[in-house]
This record gives structure tokens, sequence and C-alpha cells, in this order.
């Protein structure tokens, strides 16, 4: 080829360049990646178009999450791709028109998504309860559920039914969840986070205000509570105590795992919602126990107080956990409040139970030495107490005894000698001790306004046994242990041994004894009958309007008597008996048989409802021969 021919080839004139030019696209040559994403943008242009609130009457008013999940989820993916579309348009030509479109396809989605954000709120409220929630948390829901329901109903065919029900309500609850989520986090990615977060704080503040209200709860200030009697504020405190345990357990924490779960993605975004949603209830929830210990208090108000500081305690783990975040430490701060406050109510209220007993003013001695109304008061009341000893502990800890006087102070020593420090019980063991001794002690006062001596230790032992059998049937036999109790049945056989001599030591030394190998004279043995029927009559007038409550104890006095009494007077009488068989007026001089003391004695300290003090002592049956 000649050389002119070549460079005509490989260079072309001026003229054949302009008709090339003229022939040439009109617009530049695109990437493949710049092709993919104008496809996605075609894409989402479609679905979103398609969903426009402002499209068409029927895109207004249906669920596009309702009508068709699946097409949902690729609207998801394409508001997806649009944002990864706007990014790359923005980082080449921010003022291009691509950019303008992008962002109000954006716009269209985001209304899309808000709508569809509130409609799954507010239609799936049953499947977004709290109770829900917080059972979603156990891995054990279904099967415990189910269990429920074996024990509730009969055949099989209602338990599978039952079954299916409980799976289908998770199911539909996941799903919804699931929704939520995922609009969540295509709305945050999106940059539109601070409208699908205002949706859910309106909806869900609604759920859980609305919830507290159905457990009965309404906040009252410390004016309001106070001003209630102690009847009305008595039942405030009970719709309360139901109320914390389940919001607490169940409204407050299944609100916490629903956040969590639908802004996982955003820890801060979580902690906000969550925070605004539930923490001034909660506060307020607490609030109203603390509330609670500004109102005139009385020791017969206290259990309702060790209620209350009860349920925080028990709840106090739930407490931690759900508001762990920094943003809801105020309900922590205010449960923790809630629980000093009932803590230094119930140690003035147990001061001043201390105080009621050691006031008590009754001067009227009990008839027949029985049991001080003080007595079952006191132990009633301390009895209830040892119910709450677990956390009476934690209340009692390093709290002083108030002995302020030296006799206090070693009868106390001496009551508590057995009570180790080391055992986990000691603040309340050492302090229903100490209440119990204040209440021994106020009975020994009392004793002495019997002036019988004998009766006063009547009375002595008839109340020390009931404290002792109180605490035997109670809590308080763990508390105090086996040690106390042992002490204290020692001190009530010293009472009944000191109640036998001095009521009964006459009766025992009235027959005389028998000089060595020798008999009696008729004279001294009529005089020793004489002597044994004035001492043994006396006594029993004297004491057969006595009262020994305890049936055991009362038993055990008796056969006591009769061994001391019976056995010397059946061998004086068997042996003297004959000697005086042909004496005028026998039966005035000898009036009992062995068996008529027996008889006598068994009708002895069942007071004067049994047998008066002006029943006679010779009845039908009991002959003196």
């Amino acid at each position: 080829m000649p050389r002119k021919g070549m460079r005509s080839f490989f260079f072309s004139s001026p003229k054949r360049t302009a008709t090339t030019a003229n022939m040439a696209p009109s617009s530049p040559r695109i990437t493949f990646s710049e092709y993919l994403i104008e496809n996605d943008v075609s894409a989402a242009e479609e679905i979103i178009t398609k969903w426009d609130i402002d499209s068409s009457p029927y895109a207004k008013i249906t669920s596009l999450f309702y009508d068709n999940r699946g097409e949902a989820m690729e609207f998801i993916k394409s508001v997806s791709n649009l944002q990864h579309a706007m990014q790359v348009y923005v980082s080449a030509d921010s003022s291009s028109e691509k950019i303008i479109r992008a962002q109000s396809l954006m716009q269209t989605a985001m209304k899309r998504l808000e709508k569809e954000f509130y409609q799954i709120l507010a239609a799936n409220r049953d499947y977004l309860d709290p109770e829900s929630m917080s059972e979603r948390s156990s891995s054990n829901t279904t099967v415990s559920s189910i269990s429920d329901i074996e024990d509730d109903f009969a055949s099989e065919d209602d338990v599978q039914i039952a079954g299916n029900s409980i799976q289908e309500v998770e199911r539909v609850s996941s799903m919804v969840m699931s929704d939520l989520r995922a609009i969540a986090e295509c709305m945050i990615q999106s940059g539109y986070g601070k409208e699908c977060v205002r949706i859910y704080k309106i909806v869900r503040k609604s759920i859980v205000d609305e919830g507290l209200y159905r457990l009965g709860f309404a906040r009252m200030s410390s004016h309001q509570l106070q001003k209630l009697d102690w009847e009305s504020l008595e039942h405030k405190i009970k719709v309360w105590l139901h109320a914390v345990k389940i919001a607490s357990r169940t409204l407050f924490t299944g609100e916490r795992i629903l956040c969590d779960h639908v802004f996982d993605t955003s820890g801060n975004i979580k902690e906000s919602c969550f925070s605004e949603i539930a923490k001034e209830a909660a506060v307020n929830l607490f609030a109203f126990a603390e509330s609670v210990t500004k109102c005139k208090k009385s020791p017969e108000k206290m259990f309702r107080f060790l209620d209350m500081y009860d349920a925080i305690a028990e709840l106090w783990p739930d407490i931690e956990s759900t508001f762990s975040y920094e943003t809801t430490s105020a309900v922590r701060i205010q449960a923790v409040n809630a629980l000093i406050k009932i803590g230094e109510s119930v140690r003035a209220m147990i001061a001043d139970f201390e105080t009621t007993i050691q006031k008590d003013s009754s001067k009227s001695p009990v008839p027949g030495g029985g049991l001080h109304p003080l007595t079952r008061y006191v132990m009633n009341y301390v009895s209830f107490l040892a119910d709450y000893n677990g956390i009476l502990v934690d209340i009692l800890a390093d709290w002083p005894l108030p002995v302020k006087t030296p006799p206090m102070v070693a009868l106390i020593s001496d009551d508590s000698s057995s009570f180790s420090s080391e055992n986990p019980f000691y603040p309340s063991t050492v302090r229903l001790a100490w209440i119990i001794l204040v209440l021994l002690c106020k009975l020994d006062g009392k004793a002495e306004l019997h002036k019988d001596v004998p009766l006063a230790y009547l009375f002595l032992l008839n109340n020390l046994q009931y404290v002792i059998t109180k605490v035997k049937n109670c809590n308080l036999r763990l508390i105090l242990g086996e040690d106390w109790i042992t002490k204290h049945e020692e001190k009530v056989r010293a009472y009944v041994a000191n109640y036998e001599r001095q009521a009964w030591q006459k009766v025992q030394m009235a027959l005389p004894d028998d000089p060595a190998g020798q008999q009696l004279s008729s004279d001294k043995v009529k005089e020793g009958f004489r002597r044994f029927n004035l001492e043994f009559e006396e006594a029993y007038r004297r004491h057969s309007g006595w009262l020994v409550p305890d049936r055991k104890l009362r038993d055990d006095i008796k056969i006591s008597l009769a061994r001391k009494i019976v056995p010397k007077y059946r061998e004086f009488y068997a042996k003297y008996r004959m000697t005086l068989r042909n004496e005028r007026g026998l039966e005035v001089t000898v009036r009992f048989l062995p068996e008529d003391l027996e008889n006598y004695l068994s009708d002895l300290f069942h007071g004067d409802d049994v047998l008066g003090s002006s029943t006679p002592l010779h009845q039908p049956g009991r002959r003196s021969q």
C-alpha cells in the first residue's frame, strides 16, 4: 500500500473527523457499576411509587406488610439500594438531578414506612403485650405454658388446640417484631431515625401508662396519701403490691425486651426510647412506697411496710437488670431510697412496739393466773414478725439494742448467750429475743399484782409456757434456736416447783411420820387425818378456780402433785384405818379415800368455768370409806 494511503488510514481529514463526530452518541458512556445503580434506582422508583400513599386510595388505606410481606421485604431492600445510590451520587456531583430524584423517592418511601411502622405497632398490641415479651426471654415459655394448660383441660384434643394456639401467637409475635426491626433499621440507616423513634415512643408509652392504670395504680402525692384513713391506705398498698410485681417482671421487662429488639442496631436509640417510655412511670411506682413512709405510723401498720420492703427487695434483680441504662438510673435510685425509708420506718415502729410493752399500765391481776392479754398480743405480733425474718436481717443489721440499765444488760446477755454472731439470722435473732425479754420482764412485774404467792408463780409459768409454745410453732423456733427453748423450759419447771412448794407443801407435811419401829397412837392418827383434811381442803378450795390453759402442762402438774401427795396418804390410810374402825364419827375424821384425792386433783386448773371455788369437796360417787 502506498505511503499516502497508510497515512490517510490512520489520520482522518478535518472533514471526515467532523462527519464522524456527528455520527457519535450524544450522551457519555457509563460504567457497569453506574448501570447497576441506575437499575437499582429504577427498581426502587417502581415499587416506591406503587406504594406511594398519595398515589392511590388503595395505597393509602392498605398495609404493605399485611398485604404482601414478601413485597414488603423487597420494598425495604429497594430503599436500602436507593440510599446507597444517593451516597454515590453525592460523592460524584452533589447538585445532580439524580440526587433530587432519589431524595424525592426517599421521602415518599419514608412516609410509607412511617405509616407501616405505626400501623404495625397499633394493630398488633396483643402480640406485642409486655407479658408476651417478658415470657419470650425464657427458653421454656412454650413448654411451661402448655404444662399449665394441661392442668386446666381434660382432653388431649384441648391440650393440642391450646398448644397450637400458643405457637401461633408466638409465630405472629415473632413476625411482627421482625417487621418492626426491619423498618426501624431501614429508617435509621436512611437518616429518618427521629421520625421512627417519635412514633415508637408515642405508641409504647401509652401502652405502659395504660398497663399501670389497668393494674389499678394511680400516682398520688405524699400529701394525698396522708389524708387517707388507714383502711383506705392499706387498700392502696395492697393494690400497689400487686401492681409492682407485675409491672417489674412483665410490663417494664417486656418493654425493655421489645425496645432492645426493635432498635438492636443502635445502642443510643434503644436506651433513649426505653428511658422515655418507662422511666417516669417506674419512678412514680416506686416513689409510692417512699411516700407511704411519710404517713402516720403505728406498730399495727408494720406488716404492710414489711410487705412493701419484701416486694422491692425480691424484685431488685429485675429492677437492676431492666433499668440498667445510665439514663434510667433514677429508677434504681428511687427503689433503693424506698427500701431505706421503709427500713427506717420499720425500725421506728419496732421501737414504738417495745415502748408500748414497757408502758403497759394494766393493774388488774389475771383471774386464775391465766394468760395476760399482753402476752397474747406480743407473741402473736412477734410470730408474725418472724415470718419476715429474711428481710428483718437486713433492716435490723447494725441497729443496737436500747439497753440502758445494768439489770437489762445482764438479762439480755444471759438470754442471748447461745446466739452466735456468725448466725445469718443474728440481727433479727437478738432483736426478737430482746422483745420477748421485754415482755417477760413486764410479766414479772405483773405477777406481783397477785398477792397470793402460789398464784403469782402459776401466772408466770402459764405465760412463759405460752411464749415457749408460740416459739415452737412458728419461725421463731428456727430464729431463736433449741438452746433458747431449752433454757426457758427449765424456767417453767422452776416455776412449777416453786408453785408446788408454796401451794401444797403444807398438805404434804400434814401427815405425821411414824416413830422408828412404833405405831402412832389413836389420838395422833386422828390428829393427822384432821390436819390433812384441813390442809387439803384449804388448798383445793384455793386452787380450784385457778387455771393452766396448756393441756400438757396442766396434766404434768397434776401428775406431779399426785405423786407427791397420794402415795404417802395411801400408805398412812392403809396402815391406820383399822386403828380407827371403831371410832365414832369416822367419816368426819377420815374424809378421803386415796382414790378421792386423785379425783379431786384431776379437777384442778380448769378455771371457774369448769369447777368453781364454791363446789363442795364431797360429791356423789366420792366416799370416805
